[in-house]
C-alpha cells in the first residue's frame, strides 16, 4: 500500500483481557501506526472491530489503564461474541442444547 492510500486519521486500539480482570489498553495509534497496529492483530487472529465511535473514546485512555466500568457490557459482549467466533465457548454452555431439548 502506498502513502497515497493511506488515511491518516485512521486509528486504532489495542486491548488486552485477562480474565478476572478489566480489559487495559495496550497499544494505540494514527495513521500508519494505525494501519501496523491492524496488521500485527490481523498476522496473530486478533479480532478486529471496527467502531469509530468506540475507539475514539477508547483514544483518550492511556496506555496501561483499564476501560472504565461504562464500558463493561459493550467491551464483554465484544470479547464474548469473538470467543464464539473462535469456538471457545464458557465450560456451563457445554450441555447447554441438551438442558433446552430435556425441558420441552
Amino acid at each position: 500500500m502506498t502513502n497515497e492510500n493511506k488515511d491518516p486519521n485512521k486509528s486504532a486500539v489495542g486491548l488486552k483481557y485477562d480474565a478476572g480482570s478489566a480489559p487495559k489498553i495496550i497499544a494505540k495509534g494514527y495513521g500508519e501506526l494505525a494501519d501496523e497496529l491492524i496488521e500485527i492483530a490481523q498476522q496473530n487472529n486478533v479480532m478486529i472491530h471496527q467502531d469509530q465511535e468506540l475507539v475514539k473514546f477508547l483514544h483518550q485512555l492511556d496506555l496501561g489503564q483499564e476501560i472504565p466500568k461504562d464500558l463493561y457490557l459493550i467491551i464483554a459482549e465484544l470479547i464474548a461474541f469473538s470467543f464464539v467466533l473462535q469456538g471457545k465457548f464458557p465450560e456451563n454452555w457445554k450441555d447447554a442444547h441438551h438442558t433446552i431439548n430435556t425441558k420441552s
